[in-house]
């Protein structure tokens, strides 16, 4: 099995292109790939497919190491624009059109290098996250060891709960996180963000992601947590926030006008090379 590895802001992925028409990896396949000792190691595995909308260049799925398929994933698709570039298959300067499970997403050579993507409107409606028992609002309250746990909830094509916290560095992503995902207010389970506001245009941010754990970043949450942050009115909307995470600072723009969220941060490749099947456990 020939693949890639790539991270963007230490969000690692492990690309492979079945655009000749092999199968997409089942879910031990997955498992084994994002082995870090018996596999390559990665947070998910991304494909490259042909694209099922004429607009788009290319299509892209994403699975967890779990082997669970996602939505969506920011820092995701700005691999998979990487990879595309240096494939050849979209332009190296011009814009192009990329597809991902939520949707079409147009992306840009960002000036700074990288690549800024459209990641489509946030979801705030509790149907469409899912969020289970609430009617919409800007945050709500579940009770986590005694206390009143606030948090904002969000999809971005997969489901955010976004919790502000005073010190990121204090917060308990370990434990919280996963007990959030296992509540019956998130059926499909969540992303949990943790962040700091800085300033208006600034965050730190920590995110516990479904089937992977914590992650170095996560650009869906990225945008979630500005998205939700806005909505509170913590955060400037119409206006690059930096969101500093543990692997690297992604700068998002919360365009209400046009009801989006534009994503800009970088994409490297790391590796190429074919994993054998005696190197399975």
């Amino acid at each position: 099995m020939h693949f890639c590895k790539m991270h963007g802001a230490g969000n690692d992925f492990v690309v492979l292109d079945l655009r000749s028409g092999l199968a997409a990896p089942s879910a031990a396949q997955c498992q084994r790939l994002a082995d870090r000792h018996f596999g390559v190691g990665c947070d998910q595995i991304l494909t490259v497919e042909p694209a099922q909308h004429p607009s788009a260049i290319a299509r892209y799925r994403i699975w967890n190491a779990d082997g669970t398929p996602s939505g969506q994933c920011g820092n995701g698709a700005r691999c998979i624009a990487a990879w595309l570039v240096r494939d050849g298959a979209a332009p190296a300067q011009d814009a192009f059109v990329i597809e991902s499970p939520a949707g079409l997403h147009h992306v840009h050579h960002a000036a700074q290098g990288g690549f800024t993507i459209d990641m489509g409107a946030p979801q705030f409606a509790p149907a469409a996250i899912p969020l289970h028992g609430f009617a919409e609002h800007s945050d709500y309250s579940l009770t986590y060891q005694g206390q009143a746990l606030r948090f904002g909830a969000v999809s971005m094509g997969n489901p955010h709960a976004v919790i502000e916290v005073g010190d990121l560095a204090q917060a308990d992503v370990a434990a919280i996180g996963p007990w959030l995902q296992q509540q019956a207010a998130f059926p499909q389970s969540a992303n949990i963000g943790f962040a700091q506001v800085l300033s208006p245009n600034a965050i730190k941010l920590r995110v516990y992601e479904r089937g992977s754990g914590e992650t170095l970043a996560c650009g869906s949450g990225a945008c979630a947590a500005v998205a939700s942050l806005v909505q509170r009115g913590r955060l400037a909307a119409d206006s690059d926030v930096h969101v500093q995470l543990p692997g690297g600072t992604l700068h998002i723009r919360y365009d209400r006008t046009h009801n989006t969220m534009l994503m800009s941060g970088p994409a490297a490749f790391v590796f190429e090379g074919t994993l054998l099947e005696e190197n399975s456990p």
